[in-house]
């Protein structure tokens, strides 16, 4: 029961028939559906551009109650990046009210969203940083105050990305 209810909610064979552009995803591990292999290409147009990002998605047991985490393998110099690699929007967050009273509970995370809504909103972050809630606050300052340095950090991580295929 809860193997099926997992997989249609995953949808992992819809994107693998059906491929969405600006990422791919499949699982780490065939034995484990709850950790995925995602990659993110750079959107065009932006500082990411040519990039390819390697991060894992994982799924808590109770999802899609509750939101999975994700975390860039690859470099990522970004505001709403931890410097460990994990991504900071507000659909990951647990749902309901926040505790900070930032962001509204229909900003959070709810079961509705997929791994579509989430990569796209992952590649949405990519195009445009909120440098207003920082996950990274020294990529949000040279975001604002830096952007030369902040360019020049993201090249790197792109450069990187393209030499990891």
């Amino acid at each position: 029961m809860l193997l099926t209810r997992v997989i249609r909610n995953f949808s992992i064979i819809d994107l693998c028939k059906h491929p969405v552009d600006g990422f791919s995803a499949g699982l780490v591990d065939e034995k484990n559906i709850f950790e995925w292999n995602v990659t993110i290409i750079g959107p065009p147009d932006t500082l990411y551009e040519g990039g390819f990002f390697n991060a894992i998605m994982s799924f808590p047991q109770n999802y899609p109650n509750s939101p999975p985490t994700v975390r860039f393998t690859s470099d990522m110099w970004h505001p709403n990046v931890y410097s460990d690699g994990r991504v900071c929007i507000s659909i990951l967050h647990p749902p309901g009210d926040d505790p900070s009273g930032y962001e509204l509970a229909s900003e959070r995370w709810t079961p509705v969203h997929t791994v579509e809504s989430i990569m796209l909103s992952i590649i949405s972050m990519l195009s445009g940083p909120n440098d207003e809630s920082p996950a990274n606050v020294e990529a949000a300052k040279e975001w604002r105050e830096k952007r030369d340095e902040f360019k020049k950090k993201v090249s790197r991580c792109v450069r990187k990305s393209q030499e990891m295929l």
